[in-house]
């Protein structure tokens, strides 16, 4: 027996060496037969035709976190075929699939069913496959950095200090408030594809390079069919580990517009509803997030005591950069002290 534990060790360790994974126990069994058993009693768990066990997202889309052992590539290419025909037929627009690096080769049969790289953080690959109606609405992985700075508003404003924190890992989505002041009503929607439907603002993602304002026109456009002008930067919600945002921080700037046409033309794509609602009954109704409660109120405020109480307007200046120029967003203030 010695001479052959003398020879079978050294054999065994390079097998792990050749074929590492992040999981001590998984690494022993993809040489043992525990792992056979192990898969034949999930597949006789899951049952012929059953999708790969997969959660849903608010959205409508369905997301795989977890594959199943030492599948091959041939069995994994079948279960995901199958199950790709499951979420189909239950309406499913996305799906999301997060590979490890250690079965990075499941990842081409993936790939020659139409999934496409979303993103890859340390050693995991999240692949990603559009199955709604028309171009694919997923959004982009984060693409921002937030820099913040401090200062000391002491009355000898002795202490002026800035800090910057670069977090590639974080956002930008736009929440876009149009309100017709001639008659105190807002603009809002029901989303499409959500567990739970609520009245909110129209908004979305930006785009690359794209500005607050040209993103909050574009978004309430797109949405709703009404044109407007933008009008002012009214707050910013800061939330970390945002589901919605592949648990990356997510910014959340709230704006106000101005109504340039009326009519609404909403996109049956993403809105199952779309209405010009009083400001007061939507700061009391019960079908809303807190957040939209809070800015119906603070726009009731701005009607009743003027915008330039709770406004924050943006003006362009020179960057230090040759050429360049900034948005700044902040309290009107005195043309003097400009």
């Amino acid at each position: 027996m010695a001479p052959f534990i003398r020879g079978f060790i050294p054999s065994f360790i390079k097998l792990l060496t050749r074929y590492p994974c992040p999981s001590r126990r998984e690494s022993l069994c993809r040489f043992s037969g525990y792992a056979a058993q192990q898969h034949q009693q999930h597949q006789h768990q899951r049952g012929p035709g059953a999708p790969l066990p997969a959660s849903v997202d608010a959205h409508g889309g369905v997301t795989v976190h977890h594959l199943p052992a030492d599948v091959t590539e041939a069995t994994f290419s079948e279960l995901l075929r199958e199950s790709l025909c499951v979420w189909s037929s239950e309406g499913r627009v996305a799906v999301w699939l997060h590979v490890p690096l250690c079965r990075s080769r499941l990842a081409e049969a993936a790939a020659l069913q139409g999934f496409t790289y979303h993103h890859a953080i340390r050693d995991k690959a999240v692949l990603s496959l559009w199955m709604g109606d028309g171009e694919s609405r997923l959004p982009n992985y984060a693409t921002h950095q937030i820099g913040v700075a401090g200062m000391d508003s002491t009355r000898s404003l002795k202490v002026c200090c800035g800090i910057w924190h670069q977090d590639v890992s974080s956002r930008s989505f736009k929440c876009c408030a149009v309100v017709n002041q001639s008659n105190g009503k807002v603009l809002v929607v029901q989303d499409k594809n959500r567990a739970k439907n609520m009245w909110k603002f129209p908004g979305g993602l930006s785009n690359p390079s794209e500005n607050i304002g040209d993103t909050a026109v574009r978004e309430v456009f797109e949405e709703t069919g009404v044109r407007s002008e933008f009008r002012s930067l009214l707050s910013i919600r800061q939330q970390h580990h945002h589901p919605g945002a592949f648990g990356n921080s997510d910014m959340y700037l709230i704006c106000r517009l101005a109504p340039v046409t009326y009519n609404i033309n909403f996109c049956k794509h993403e809105c199952l509803q779309c209405e010009w609602m009083d400001l007061a009954k939507l700061a009391k109704a019960s079908d809303t997030a807190p957040i939209t409660r809070r800015i119906a109120k603070l726009l009731l405020y701005g009607l009743e005591t003027g915008f330039d109480n709770i406004d924050l307007s943006m003006e362009e200046l020179p960057a230090i950069y040759t050429g360049l120029v900034y948005q700044i967003h902040h309290r009107t203030i005195p043309e003097r002290y400009k």
